[in-house]
């Protein structure tokens, strides 16, 4: 603190700057509408909401459709405050402007633990912390559809700009018909007075409504909403099924090429010698294009032909002479072993970045009746979304035009401009509904490559389209782990202290790296991502230290559903289970023992347990098994029924409990939940990547299985906790428990306990 303090008093002029900035009030993010509103078309009232003159209210949208339904929720969220029907509120995208940034998940970035963050017991380090960042994240203005923060990022921002379009819309009604404001009501985008037998729609009243100032403005009360908390219709579900919908792969435009990328087998290398001449001779293709590295990929060749087929075709028929990687080749076995090594001489020396630390370890350590120690280890894996990798490009006239199934519309837009040579308001960017996500199109390197692409094909668009074998083999792929977990008991029976050290790489340097290369930094900071679920556990236990290994492996690492909670809390979990059973108590009634002090938690492993039947009888051959997770602001816990068939995990069903603060749409967060189970299942079961000489082993689905509809749970229950707090995350908190669940389960079947991921073989 004493090095910042005279760094500012030192800096002159600067240093002031500096401190009137972090004293002036953060950026508003409702925009400013436009001077003066257009002739006959759509009259905006602020940054995020136009009114068409039809009554329509246009909604500017700033996050990526995947599935997880964010396009229905942020409509339903100003639906709500206008009291307009859900069909009434139309999307249009939004353009590059800082007030569409996400705030919440940079905010979600700190590493903060639940006792300290609680809504409603905030410390005010928590309290200041958050106010920074999110100071900061507003200047930065990055828009990221990611970390389950849509809902929770818009739910201040999108009700104040619909609520003061709310108050606009009212003024302009009193002041053209001289009526008092309080004596007007709205029903379904209409504006009416029945005394006066006066009404309009928003259409008619949108002009002068965008020059009425207004005062204060508060959103609705959480009593007088009437479509928040209901279980509203997709507002997408009608294209999605007749067809409609366009996706990355749907996209065709006048002239187009398609385009097909090879990269080299193993990870690292490259192509060096290259003979064209078998792909050229075939029908359909029409030029070979050399791809340097690009947004994190490895250099490679794409062929373009006449249809995605023919450019398929023409890049098999390549004969390339692959150069070896000049850091040599990776291999799964030899990391894995490593991790352990660096995990357990971590744990030795108490060495690792300590993200928690309380009390004092080693003297109940050395004071304990017993120790327990266990080793676990995580797998790589691929996001294997269902729709490959793509995006269409055309380069033309010093102009660059996109169109992409993109998490990040900035960060494409950068990619873009850097690679044709073009400022950045030269790209125009298309965001498609994206066939899958899960962290894999927070990637922006198949952007980098189509654009490159597109400089070849004389102003024609081009649309490149990866191949499974290269979606997989090439992934930016969940980091494998490992984690020496120890605890101490005292002679009362009690945990009396825990000890976890992971060891594993760090993701966010490296995305920084690839993607937004102006914030990377030369020394990589601890990244909370790789601790998360391990240091920020909600269970009292009096002495803890929890700390991370940053490892560099070599295999391309990126962000996947839920992060370091997708196996944190395998890790986590399973240990609070293994110490359950040691000191033979109720898994459920232990962890309650626990969490005496942490209420939410505790009612969310309640529901969980009575909605599960938890201590009832089961049929013969089945077992419950039980986990507890909080991941982005959300809880949720988790009871797995699974019985062994043939010697393999069948899960018959998976009873979720969640508390994600206020519900915006139920029959939405049921559904995630749904898919998030499966999702997780698949990995707990299946998921691997193995490499060997530097090359992976899996290529797909047949060695990569996805759970079938066959070995699906049949029954995957969802219930909320009411709760008044403002929303959390629900795209990924679904995904981590169920992992230990399903493998604290296996254990009460076959008394042994796994340790290592996936749980078949």
């Amino acid at each position: 603190m004493r090095r910042r303090s005279l760094l500012l008093l030192g800096a002159g002029a600067t240093g002031a700057l500096v401190v009137g900035w972090g004293l002036m009030p953060p950026r508003s993010r409702l925009g400013s509408a436009q001077r003066p509103p257009a002739a006959d078309g759509p009259v905006m009232l602020n940054g995020w909401l136009k009114i068409a003159p039809d009554g329509h209210v246009l909604l500017a949208m700033n996050r990526s459709e995947m599935g997880q339904g964010v396009h229905t929720a942020l409509a339903m969220l100003v639906a709500e405050e206008l009291d307009l029907s859900l069909g009434k509120v139309e999307l249009v995208e939004a353009g590059p402007s800082k007030i569409y940034g996400n705030v919440a998940m940079f905010v979600g970035s700190l590493p903060l633990h639940p006792k300290d963050s609680e809504p409603g017991r905030e410390t005010g380090g928590v309290k200041a912390g958050r106010w920074i960042v999110s100071k900061v994240a507003r200047e930065l203005g990055i828009s990221v559809t990611g970390g389950s923060s849509s809902v929770a990022d818009a739910w201040d921002v999108l009700r104040m700009a619909a609520a003061t379009a709310r108050a606009q819309l009212l003024g302009a009604a009193s002041l053209q018909w001289k009526l008092p404001r309080e004596e007007l009501q709205i029903v379904d985008g209409v504006i009416s007075h029945a005394g006066a037998k006066q009404s309009a729609h928003f259409g008619v009243l949108a002009k002068e409504a965008a020059a009425t100032p207004v005062s204060t403005v508060q959103p609705k009360d959480s009593k007088a909403w009437r479509l928040v908390g209901t279980r509203a219709p997709r507002t997408d579900l009608a294209d999605k099924v007749n067809g409609r919908a366009r996706f990355g792969i749907d996209v065709r435009q006048p002239g187009q090429l398609f385009a097909s990328v090879r990269h080299s087998p193993v990870l690292g290398g490259s192509p060096g010698r290259i003979d064209v001449e078998a792909a050229m001779k075939l029908p359909g293709v029409e030029r070979v294009v050399r791809l340097n590295p690009l947004g994190g990929s490895t250099a490679a060749v794409a062929v373009v032909g006449r249809s995605t087929w023919h450019a398929k075709q023409g890049a098999q028929a390549l004969d390339i002479e692959w150069r070896a990687p000049p850091a040599g080749t990776v291999d799964t076995t030899r990391i894995a072993a490593s991790l352990e090594a660096a995990a357990r001489e971590a744990a030795t020396q108490q060495g690792g970045f300590a993200f928690h630390k309380q009390g004092d370890v080693q003297a109940a350590s050395a004071a304990a009746s017993r120790r327990i120690e266990a080793v676990y280890h995580a797998p790589y894996l691929a996001h294997a979304a269902m729709e490959p990798m793509n995006c269409t490009a055309q380069v033309k006239d010093g102009r660059v035009e996109v169109w992409a199934p993109t998490q990040v519309p900035d960060m494409a837009r950068a990619m873009a401009a850097r690679v044709a040579g073009v400022d950045v308001r030269s790209v125009v960017l298309h965001v498609t509904y994206l066939g899958g996500g899960f962290g894999r199109r927070l990637e922006v390197d198949v952007v980098g490559q189509a654009v490159r692409i597109a400089m070849e094909t004389n102003g024609r668009p081009v649309q490149l389209t990866w191949t499974r074998e290269e979606d997989t083999t090439h992934d930016f792929y969940r980091p494998a782990g490992a984690a020496v977990m120890q605890a101490s008991l005292d002679d009362k029976g009690a945990v009396s202290s825990l000890a976890i050290t992971s060891a594993g790489d760090l993701i966010t340097p490296r995305w920084i790296e690839r993607g937004l290369p102006a914030l990377a930094g030369p020394v990589d900071a601890p990244d909370k991502t790789a601790s998360e679920g391990l240091f920020d556990l909600p269970y009292a236990i009096a002495n803890q230290r929890i700390a991370h290994v940053a490892t560099k492996s070599g295999v391309p690492i990126g962000f996947w559903r839920s992060v370091g909670h997708s196996h944190n809390a395998f890790f986590s979990e399973c240990f609070i289970d293994e110490l359950a059973h040691e000191l033979k108590q109720d898994p459920v009634a232990f962890r309650l023992s626990m969490l005496r002090d942490m209420p939410r938690h505790a009612a969310v492993l309640k529901l969980a347990a009575d909605k599960a039947g938890w201590g009832k009888p089961l049929a013969a051959g089945r077992a419950r098994g039980v986990a507890l997770h909080e991941s982005f602001g959300s809880i949720v816990a988790e009871v797995a029924e699974v019985s062994l068939v043939d010697g393999k995990p069948r899960v018959h069903r998976v009873v979720c409990a969640a508390d994600i603060g206020t519900v915006v749409n139920p029959g939405i967060v049921a559904q995630q939940m749904e898919g998030a189970v499966i999702f997780g299942l698949t990995a707990a079961l299946h998921g691997r990547i193995d490499i060997e000489g530097g090359a992976v082993k899996q290529t797909n689905f047949p060695n990569l299985p996805l759970l079938k509809m066959a070995d699906a749970p049949p029954v995957i229950e969802t219930h909320l906790v009411q709760s008044a707090n403002p929303p959390g995350g629900v795209g990924e908190p679904g995904t981590p428990p169920i992992a230990p669940a399903v493998a604290n389960a296996l254990f009460v079947l076959t008394g042994k306990r796994a340790r290592s991921l996936p749980l078949v073989a």
